[in-house]
């Protein structure tokens, strides 16, 4: 069997290469390979490789510069999906595409299940939800939230570098979500593309936290790993004191029951698994 896996040089790419399941040659490209806003390339791509399976982990996820860039941000978010699908039609193969939990407004009480109406505030979350109408009816559509890796660019290894260099740090308390370690996300995703079922998904690690949570997490246990040498003040804020270009979800838990029923795995809590990926990260140096 071959999978076709973008965005390898990216945290995710990098997890389903390092988890492929046995029977499985990937192809990996990254953005010097395949130009996920050019069509042609993508179907030329599949018609000459053939896959049975696109894991698509490329995505535009500057999330405030998606509101200048937004033309590009619909070309790679929902053009590269849509270009997937109708290439996959003329040779059988699946896509598994990557989505967010920034195509719902954050306005719930209650986590979000996968049939639940979106409403993107930003046009990331906008272009990720025209990616998933694109993506086509035998698709398998996995949101996500908060991910990170060990060498990736993501929120734990900023806040790890802010707290060398500063000795206080302000992070938003009100902005509710679920962090998911990439290395479970991308066995997930494999158990997904594997299980046959087509169809909306959610995974997230267990668990729910704020940003201000998950950063006095990050320091707690990097310390206890000596990533850090001392713990900074971690002050919680408001996000009206953060104001950025791109309107966040205040509230983005996705209810993944669905998921673990399909796929009958553990669902591992947020803070175990970030206690792996700093361990990760320290054996990188």
């Amino acid at each position: 069997m071959k999978a076709l896996v973008t965005g390898v040089n990216g945290q995710l790419g990098r997890a389903l290469l390092t988890c492929q399941p046995p029977g499985w040659a990937c192809v990996a490209l990254d953005r010097n390979t395949l130009d996920l806003a050019d069509a042609d390339a993508i179907a030329r791509v599949v018609d000459r490789e053939q896959p049975d399976l696109v894991l698509n982990a490329a995505a535009y996820t500057a999330v405030d510069r998606a509101e200048s860039e937004p033309e590009l941000a619909h070309a790679i978010n929902a053009g590269a999906p849509a270009a997937f699908a109708k290439a996959l039609a003329g040779t059988g193969g699946r896509l598994v595409q990557i989505s967010t939990d920034f195509v719902f407004d954050g306005a719930s009480g209650s986590a979000y299940r996968p049939a639940d109406a979106r409403n993107p505030r930003s046009v990331y979350g906008a272009s990720k939800a025209a990616g998933e109408d694109a993506a086509g009816d035998n698709a398998v559509i996995v949101r996500t939230s908060w991910v990170h890796a060990a060498g990736g660019a993501n929120f734990v290894r900023t806040m790890l570098r802010l707290m060398r260099e500063r000795d206080e740090l302000r992070v938003v308390a009100d902005q509710i979500g679920s962090p998911t370690w990439a290395s479970g996300l991308s066995q997930v995703l494999w158990g997904l593309a594997q299980a046959g079922q087509p169809g909306i998904y959610h995974h997230r690690d267990a668990g729910v936290a704020s940003w201000y949570d998950f950063a006095v997490a990050i320091a707690e246990e990097a310390a206890q790993l000596g990533l850090l040498a001392r713990i900074p003040a971690i002050i919680p804020i408001a996000t009206s004191d953060y104001p950025t270009p791109a309107e966040r979800p205040a509230f983005s838990v996705l209810d993944v029951s669905a998921t673990r029923t399909l796929l009958g795995d553990a669902h591992v809590h947020w803070r175990t698994n970030l206690k792996n990926m700093l361990s990760e990260e320290k054996a990188l140096g």
